[in-house]
């Protein structure tokens, strides 16, 4: 049997996925360290990694409404340039309440070109490839993840402010590569009739899986992209002292464990189901997660860095391809897309906020394990899943996690 090849627009997203995760994994490691420089509390400094993802909730609803008028390309690159413009607009502020502002900015262009990104890759994937090519895609970021922290510590040293500029020209860069190479055709532009049926939030929540999604989804976006972007550099800038490229070391090796597992994780949810990967996932991530605010040694601080990529690479292509499942090739589901969104950007808000108060009150152990725990929740709401598949009329669900 001929094997299958994957859609060229694929290839267009995830290309521009990789420049686009390289210039953050610059600014990832800094952005802490720089809004530290304006002389705020640990609680301020989380604010500003909250704020990104406070943007990207609230604006997620009008995202959606963007591509369904001037179609997911054009939202998707003026997203794009939204971020661009507003990151290197960062390295030129004078106070911290420009840099929360700038933050804010950018989590509105991240939310346009993310909710247009979820919805083409649904829409050209097929139901057997769809852990796959969300494992390819998020792949693709991972990678440049484990490459961005390993440029900015060297673009630290030129300043806390150069990665900033470096991070937006990476932006301008995946803006000419879209803009370039992803056709138009059947992708919703303006002037295409779109006669997909629509799966409605309402009966997306009927399914126990998209249910389970959600509620993992929102410690995924409180752990992996709140409290670990916030606090993770404090906690090895306050521990090691005498290492200060520990923090660009904490996050790389995280990306790395990450990106390590990503790809053949999306294979093995399409072939043997999206449960026990997110189950075990969930798990790893969580227990990792708990032990690392106690860790006193470099090594072992980084190895459960590691595990903690490890886990969240196992989750999430099975994640995602679960609300691809319930949505279908052959329909629409903005809401459902919108709303698996959303929770993760609550989580992203709501994490680094009161785990930084924890951690000004009680230290970065509590606050580590509060998290560490939230995980090992997402993971025994999936282990309580029915194990049988479920199949509805069609547009409905596809495929239901084993």
């Amino acid at each position: 049997m001929q094997k299958q090849a994957l859609p060229r627009q694929v290839w267009v997203l995830v290309s521009a996925s990789f420049v686009i995760a390289l210039g953050y994994g610059i600014v990832a490691p800094v952005l802490p360290l720089y809004a530290k420089e304006f002389g705020v509390s640990f609680t301020q400094v989380s604010a500003v990694i909250s704020i990104f993802a406070a943007m990207r909730l609230l604006f997620a609803p009008a995202s959606g409404a963007l591509v369904q008028r001037f179609g997911e390309r054009n939202t998707y690159i003026a997203g794009l340039l939204i971020v661009a413009l507003s990151t290197g607009a960062c390295a030129f502020a004078t106070g911290y309440w420009q840099l929360l502002v700038l933050r804010a900015i950018a989590g509105i262009g991240s939310t346009m070109f993310t909710v247009s990104a979820m919805g083409l890759l649904i829409r050209i994937s097929p139901p057997t490839m769809r852990a796959r090519i969300s494992s390819l895609y998020s792949g693709s970021f991972l990678i440049g993840g484990v490459a961005g922290p390993i440029v900015g510590a060297i673009a630290a040293s030129w300043g806390l402010r150069a990665p900033f500029v470096i991070y937006a020209g990476a932006l301008f860069i995946a803006c000419i590569v879209v803009a370039t190479t992803l056709g138009s055709a059947h992708l919703g532009e303006p002037g295409t009739v779109d006669t997909r049926p629509t799966v409605s939030l309402a009966r997306a929540w009927t399914h126990r899986s998209y249910r389970a999604a959600i509620a993992a989804n929102f410690a995924n976006g409180w752990a992996s992209f709140g409290v670990r972007v916030s606090l993770v550099p404090l906690f090895m800038a306050a521990v090691f002292l005498d290492r200060p490229e520990a923090a660009a070391l904490a996050l790389t090796t995280y990306a790395l464990g990450n990106a390590l597992i990503i790809l053949p994780a999306g294979k093995w949810s399409d072939r043997h189901g999206r449960r026990p990967f997110i189950i075990l996932g969930f798990a790893l991530a969580g227990l990792s997660t708990a032990a690392f605010g106690y860790a006193d040694n470099l090594l072992w601080a980084l190895i459960l860095c590691a595990l903690a990529g490890v886990g969240t690479g196992l989750s999430a292509p099975s994640q995602q391809a679960v609300v691809a499942d319930v949505i279908g090739q052959k329909a629409k589901g903005g809401q459902v897309l919108a709303t698996f969104q959303m929770v993760s950007d609550l989580g992203a808000v709501l994490g680094p906020l009161l785990i930084g108060l924890l951690a000004d009150s009680a230290g970065f152990g509590p606050a580590f394990a509060v998290t560490g725990g939230l995980l090992l929740i997402a993971a025994l709401v999936w282990l309580f899943m029915p194990k049988a598949p479920v199949r509805t009329e069609t547009g409905a669900i596809d495929v239901i996690p084993r």
